[in-house]
């Protein structure tokens, strides 16, 4: 068992920590709302740290779940950072989906300070955290990597180093972009059902035991269904990793037209107000515009 640390405790971050305590190790947490960490504390115990670095000091391990790059930065740099307060050979274990870019920036700065970085960016969704069986990509030294990959497992189905730092990162891109033209292409599928007066319920019983099967469709075909988005992963997020995914695509040359038209897409649904709603929400702005 391990002494950690873990910062950012939101839909994600607090039922990733509250697995590391039921895993048995000494889990101290922090969260830029205070209020949110000590009922964390109340719920399984542990301590609570005022910064970052109160937080991180002493820890084997830091992990971290927090909004964009630079909200990373803020929890890992300055005098309150977690960097100032972990001890030489820990490990710090970025769980954020932000850019390979500050994702780099950071592994350096933190080997100059005696640090471990692993880049582990996560997919699975609030239901995945919860039940713990998120699927996490990792980037980094190999020798961290496979020191803080039995720490990650508490919550993890499958967690894997996919290469160097960054490499994380950049496999998250690809989770993002799949996702997009899925939930787009579940959406025209669900809405042309209905146009054409199918029982959509029905048709998806038989055709998610084929080709045409994924987990948006296992996991969010009911919902859409019936109009309901006020859970899961917000637009308002999956517009920040598609921005990410489309400058990288850029800086290296690969195009990426669908995830360019579906971020779009997203665009309009922030406009209708659903910036909160769940990312297939896509079907909604479907029937709305066309």
């Amino acid at each position: 068992m391990a002494k950690l640390a873990f910062l950012g405790l939101g839909v994600m971050g607090y039922p990733m920590a509250g697995h590391l305590a039921k895993a048995g190790h000494e889990v101290t947490v922090y969260n830029r709302t205070a209020a949110k960490a000590e009922a964390w504390v109340k719920e399984h115990g542990g301590a609570l740290g005022a910064t970052p670095a109160a937080a991180a000091k002493g820890a084997d391990f830091v992990m971290a779940c927090v909004g964009n790059d630079d909200d990373l930065r803020s929890v890992c740099l300055g005098g309150d950072g977690a960097f100032a307060g972990m001890k030489s050979g820990a490990i710090f274990v970025d769980h954020t989906t932000v850019s390979a870019k500050v994702t780099r920036e950071l592994a350096a700065l933190a080997a100059q300070a005696g640090l471990g970085y692993v880049d582990a960016p996560i997919s699975g969704g609030q239901a995945g955290a919860e039940n713990g069986v998120l699927s996490v990509m990792c980037g980094g030294d190999q020798g961290q990597y496979d020191a803080a990959e039995p720490v990650i497992d508490a919550y993890a189905k499958i967690c894997r180093r996919i290469g160097d730092s960054g490499m994380g990162q950049m496999a998250k891109m690809m989770n993002q972009i799949c996702i997009a033209g899925l939930v787009q292409g579940l959406s025209e599928a669900l809405a042309f059902g209905e146009k054409a007066g199918l029982d959509g319920a029905a048709v998806v019983e038989v055709i998610s035991q084929g080709a045409a099967g994924s987990w948006q469709m296992a996991n969010r075909y009911q919902t859409m269904l019936a109009d309901e988005f006020e859970h899961g992963f917000a637009v308002d997020w999956m517009r920040k990793d598609l921005g990410i995914c489309l400058a990288t695509g850029e800086e290296i040359g690969a195009p990426l037209p669908v995830t360019a038209l579906v971020d779009q897409f997203y665009k309009d649904v922030q406009t209708m107000g659903g910036g909160r709603w769940d990312t297939s929400s896509l079907i909604k702005r479907l029937k709305a515009f066309g």
